[in-house]
């Protein structure tokens, strides 16, 4: 687990006895999906992200120093106001997977209160905002005993521990766009961490909005644990992780030109793409809900009257993510009310933007 020397910590400052540290960490939403990976998370193809505003994680690390450093690792978690025991595994094997690069672990006692600002399981990564929210505070928790850490290193590490949580939980650091996963025509991508997206992004995308149509909000069927695992053997694997290669290529260059027709049809394929992926692996699966498949299809209606821009992504979930030009936002609102809340469970929608990454609170 050690193959990233330049991550480890080694000190022998005191430690801090005991603290709070609080962020809040966004979710975000692949453009460019990751889906399939190799040992210990780590991506079979590179993704591209936009990083999102108002779904977020927000976290509190209280930390105690113990008497005696121990061999276990001593934490509470606190989901939502109420333990959580179901989510310590999770947690559990977490912490043994950093404890190489953050030897202070053992040598504290924590209590993790986290709570969310959109419905947990629901095709939401929620894994991705809480993991990050954790590494984030574990990170400053390391800056207090290492203040020499600079900004640009600390976020660079907490994607990293992230990742090792929920491999899209590295995306969840920086914003508007970040890239995870090594690709020649991105300089610095690399699959240990996740970069801001390394060109100037087009005025084109600046401000999107991403309004997310709750269809279901329910636990998903399937994981994306065990989604992602079934990849080893999925008979398409090798022609979708070149599919990605390429589309990441492609919208490497449409952030950059503005071109939206282009970015909308690089987007909507690689959502289908990532269902296709799952209705054709074994065993099959199918997330989407007869809603979702409503939805679309008007998406498609409504662009085709309007020359709206509006375009959908779908994440490993049944919900839909609606993406469009801040310019477009009164309009939109209008069709959402008009045509596709009906198809949301409760009428329920959740209206995001593009945002700017980790915030210490």
């Amino acid at each position: 687990m050690t193959d990233y020397p330049e991550f480890m910590l080694s000190t022998t400052r005191p430690l801090p006895d005991e603290g709070v540290i609080s962020c809040a960490s966004p979710s975000n939403i692949a453009l460019v999906k990751y889906w399939g990976k190799r040992p210990i998370q780590l991506p079979q193809n590179t993704s591209i992200s936009f990083t999102l505003d108002t779904c977020k994680t927000v976290t509190n690390l209280t930390f105690v120093k113990r008497d005696t450093a121990a061999d276990n690792f001593d934490f509470e978690l606190i989901f939502e106001g109420q333990p959580k025991p179901d989510f310590k595994p999770k947690i559990q094997d977490f912490f043994e997977r950093i404890a190489p690069y953050l030897p202070f672990l053992q040598q504290y006692t924590f209590t993790i209160e986290t709570h969310n600002t959109f419905p947990h399981s629901s095709g939401i990564a929620s894994s991705a905002s809480g993991m990050s929210a954790l590494a984030f505070c574990l990170m400053h928790l390391e800056k207090k005993i290492n203040p020499a850490i600079s900004d640009p290193e600390l976020i660079k590490k907490a994607s990293f521990l992230a990742r090792l949580g929920s491999g899209s939980a590295c995306r969840s650091l920086e914003g508007p766009v970040t890239v995870w996963g090594k690709h020649e025509a991105i300089p610095g991508s690399n699959d240990a961490f996740a970069i801001k997206f390394p060109e100037n992004l087009h005025q084109n995308f600046e401000h999107y909005q991403d309004t997310i149509l709750l269809i279901d909000k329910g636990e998903k069927q399937v994981s994306s644990t065990v989604g992602h695992d079934l990849m080893h053997d999925h008979p398409f694997a090798s022609k979708r992780f070149e599919q990605a290669s390429k589309n990441t290529k492609k919208l490497k260059n449409i952030l950059r030109s503005g071109d939206v027709d282009a970015f909308i049809e690089v987007v909507e394929s690689e959502a289908l793409t990532l269902h296709a992926m799952m209705m054709t692996s074994l065993p099959y699966f199918i997330l989407m809900k007869p809603n979702t498949l409503s939805v679309l299809q008007k998406i498609w209606e409504y662009r085709k009257n309007t020359d709206s821009k509006i375009c959908f992504t779908l994440d490993a979930g049944a919900n839909v993510h609606l993406l469009y030009p801040e310019v477009e936002k009164v309009q939109v609102s209008e069709f959402i009310n008009n045509e596709l809340v009906a198809y949301c469970q409760n009428g329920q929608y959740i209206c995001d933007k593009i945002g700017f990454g980790v915030k210490l609170l």
